[in-house]
C-alpha cells in the first residue's frame, strides 16, 4: 500500500522512530539546561530508575516525522534525500530549543553549536553536487545571525538593555545554513509576526504578564516548522499581502 507514492512501511518506521527520538528530546531537555553531557552513562541509570516518558513530545516528533516523509516522499539517491535528512535531523534540535527557552529563557550553546555543526555537514554534501547552493546557505548563516545581532545591537543603544538574546542570533545564525538567504529572511519575518500575535495572546490571557520576559526562541522554531512545509513562494506572497496590508498585487 502506498500513500503519495511512498510505502506504508516508511511511515510506519519514522512513526517508531519518531516517539523514540521524541524521549530523547526529552531527555535532552533536562539535561542541557544544567550543563550536563547528553550522551553519558546516565542515560541508561537514570533512565531506568525515573523512566517518566513525554507522551506529548513523543507523538508530536512522530507526527512530525510521518508528515515530513508525506511531503517531501523517498527519492531514489542519498543527495535526493538531503532535504529530508536535514529536516529528520533538525526537528528535535528545535523541540528542544522551543521547551528549553519557553521553560528556562536559554538557549544552550552546546544546542545552538550541534544545530551549527550539522548545518556545515550539509552545506558542505549540498556543495557537493552544486556549489551554490553551499554559497547560498552560508549567505543565510550571514543573514540570519547578522539581522539579529543588528537588532540586539540597536536596542543595546536605544533601551539600555537586550531586545534580543544572544542565543536567539546564534540560533539563527545556525538555522541559516539549513534554508538559505531567500528562506532565512522569511522565517525571520514570520518569527515577528508570530511573536507579536502570540504575545498578544499570552497577555491578554494573563498566562504572561507585561513585566515578564517572553522568550523569542519558540516564535522561530514555529516559524521555521512552517518553512518546512509550506514552499517560499507562497510564505513570501502571504507575508506581502499582510506586510502590504492587501495593496500588493500578484502577477
Amino acid at each position: 500500500m502506498y500513500i503519495n507514492d511512498v510505502h506504508i512501511a516508511y511511515y510506519f518506521v519514522a512513526a517508531i522512530l519518531g516517539l523514540f527520538v521524541g524521549e530523547l528530546v526529552n531527555w535532552a531537555n533536562k539535561r542541557l539546561p544544567e550543563y550536563k553531557k547528553f550522551l553519558s552513562r546516565e542515560f541508561f541509570t537514570e533512565k531506568r530508575l525515573e523512566f517518566k516518558p513525554n507522551y506529548i513530545l513523543m507523538l508530536l516528533t512522530a507526527a512530525i516525522y510521518v508528515t515530513l516523509i508525506y511531503v517531501f516522499g523517498i527519492k531514489d539517491t542519498i543527495v535526493a534525500n538531503l532535504d529530508l535528512i536535514k529536516y529528520l535531523i533538525l526537528t528535535p534540535m528545535l523541540l528542544s530549543v522551543f521547551v528549553i527557552d519557553y521553560r528556562e529563557q536559554i538557549i544552550p550553546n552546546r544546542l545552538n553549536l550541534t544545530i551549527f555543526e550539522v548545518g556545515i555537514i550539509f552545506a558542505f554534501l549540498y556543495g557537493l553536487s552544486d556549489v551554490a547552493i553551499t554559497i547560498n546557505m552560508l549567505l543565510g548563516m550571514l543573514a540570519g545571525g547578522g539581522i539579529f545581532l543588528l537588532i540586539t545591537l540597536v536596542g543595546g543603544v536605544f533601551y539600555g538593555k537586550e531586545a534580543m538574546g544572544f542565543g536567539d542570533v546564534k540560533l539563527m545564525g545556525a538555522l541559516g545554513l539549513y534554508f538559505g538567504l531567500s528562506n532565512i529572511i522569511v522565517i525571520t519575518l514570520m518569527s515577528f509576526l508570530i511573536g507579536a500575535i502570540l504575545s498578544i495572546v499570552l497577555l491578554l490571557s494573563k498566562i504572561k504578564k507585561s513585566s515578564e520576559y517572553i522568550p523569542f526562541g519558540p516564535f522561530i522554531v514555529i516559524a521555521t516548522f512552517i518553512s518546512m512545509y509550506i514552499p517560499f513562494e507562497q510564505i513570501k506572497n502571504v507575508l506581502l499581502q499582510i506586510f502590504t496590508l492587501g495593496m500588493y498585487n500578484f502577477k
